[in-house]
């Protein structure tokens, strides 16, 4: 094998790597050999069949197959040798090979970069507080009395209108044929609620207790049954009682029916989960903190190509969200040259960050488990309601969406991590002040700035274009 080094620069490679044809025949030979060891051919004994009837009959088949084996052992060999820690999978472009001949490939590699020891307790960082007050608990549990409805049959006789609760029996066909999960007895539906299908609750309004209601509704074209979906269907439906809504006190009684002792056992409960709710936001706000800070005091070249791959990416995301017309007023009038250069850096602080990360969790021995996998999957197939198994199989059966799951979980892991290594500083905050999107603060700085690089960028051009001064 002949290896030259073609271009080094930066944390690029490339090496221009021929193999001789002599040793691709070796190969080839030797993999001919081992097929016939197992294959059957008319007139020949088993293992028996010579090596030129062999090559006539699978040369071709085989060359291909040792062409790949030959330049994956033989890069791995070049990065080897070289004491090469490549960022992605290097670029293979063969040159030439003719059967006979030798062969001639191109390897391109971005190399991992040296990432520098960083001394993480000088890091500081803030922890938000927001304290649950009286308002944030009369609100849930305001909304809790909402969820948790209480009806009675109305008390005088009369029409059923929205938000009532009717109590029906009612069968359903298509074309004269009842059809499966057309049927109930006893249900009690809530008019408006659009529990049932577009047009059915609409035809229940006005309607007596007692009576009989032929409903004519069709299916959406969508709908998640295909043999029913965009069809026309009838119901026949029996109104057996019209209840009303009636306000629930907020009281222990109300607190024992969701099986608590008390009032204010459920208040401190529900103060509780609040305050968990605000130390995810604070915990995500702490995140977004360290990650600001970690891009400001660490600095490294970073490989181009993972930079051009994780740039595409973003830029494939901006222009389709661009052409559904998804994007705010401000982001659409845009010129594509500011957008592509706040898109590179942000790429480029992706990558940063993202390298910075994997080598302090491999440094740490920081792994993300079965059992943590599991739990993603259970928590993304609940999602889905209905449809758990076909999610979890489809995790089981992609790779790539398996690997979508990991990767946040161990950036959550060595965030986690960090956590314990950098200086945290608790702050105590309002809720508003909590919830506030931190880049609102930025908008300002990050205007000027862009408008400093752009300066910057028309005097460069200016100066570049400047006719030089005549000689004396």
């Amino acid at each position: 094998m002949q290896v030259n080094e073609t271009k080094n620069e930066g944390l690029s490679r490339e090496y221009s790597i021929t193999i001789p044809a002599a040793d691709i025949s070796v190969r080839v030979d030797a993999k001919l050999q081992e097929v016939g060891a197992t294959i059957k051919m008319p007139g020949f004994r088993p293992g028996k069949v010579p090596l030129n009837v062999l090559r006539q009959r699978y040369g071709k088949s085989v060359l291909g197959e040792i062409l790949e084996s030959t330049v994956n052992e033989t890069s791995q060999e070049v990065m080897q040798d070289n004491d090469i820690r490549p960022a992605m999978q290097p670029k293979i472009e063969v040159d030439s090979f003719d059967e006979g001949a030798d062969l001639v490939y191109t390897m391109s590699i971005d190399c991992m970069p040296a990432i520098p020891d960083v001394d993480y307790s000088k890091v500081k960082i803030s922890k938000l507080k927001a304290a649950v007050g009286d308002k944030e608990i009369d609100e849930a549990l305001e909304k809790l009395q909402k969820d948790f409805k209480k009806t009675e049959p109305v008390k005088k006789a009369r029409k059923a209108k929205l938000e009532d609760v009717v109590v029906i029996d009612f069968k359903g066909s298509v074309d004269g044929v009842e059809f499966p999960g057309g049927a109930g007895e006893d249900f009690q539906l809530e008019l408006g609620s659009n529990q049932f299908i577009p047009g059915f609750e609409e035809q229940l309004v006005g309607k007596n207790a007692g009576e009989d209601v032929e409903v004519n509704v069709s299916f959406p074209v969508e709908y998640h049954a295909d043999d029913l979906a965009g069809k026309a269907a009838v119901f026949a439906v029996s109104i057996k009682e019209i209840r009303e809504q009636v306000a629930q006190a907020i009281d222990d009684e109300f607190a024992k029916s969701l099986g608590l002792e008390d009032l204010a056992t459920l208040r401190t409960q529900i103060g509780e989960r609040i305050g968990q709710d605000y130390d995810k936001m604070s915990r995500t706000r702490m995140k977004r903190e360290l990650l600001d800070s970690l891009h400001e005091t660490v600095s490294f070249e970073v490989p181009p190509r993972m930079v051009d791959q994780e740039f595409d990416q973003i830029w494939q995301q901006f222009e389709q969200a661009k052409e559904a017309g998804q994007l705010d007023e401000t982001e659409a009038a845009r010129s594509e040259d500011d957008a592509k250069v706040e898109y590179r850096d942000i790429a480029n602080r992706r990558v940063v960050l993202g390298l910075l990360l994997s080598e302090l969790g491999s440094q740490n021995k920081i792994e993300v488990s079965q059992e943590d996998v599991n739990k993603a999957m259970i928590q993304e197939a609940q999602r889905y309601p209905g449809q758990e198994a076909q999610v979890l199989e489809m995790y089981q059966k992609n790779p790539q969406a398996l690997a979508s799951l990991q990767a946040p979980i161990f950036e959550d892991k060595v965030v986690d991590f960090l956590f314990e290594m950098v200086t945290i500083t608790d702050k105590e905050v309002s809720l508003e002040e909590l919830m506030k999107d931190p880049d609102e603060d930025a908008k300002p700085a990050k205007k000027a700035k862009a408008k400093k690089a752009k300066a910057k960028k028309a005097t460069a051009k200016k100066a570049a274009t400047k006719k030089p001064a005549a000689k004396k």
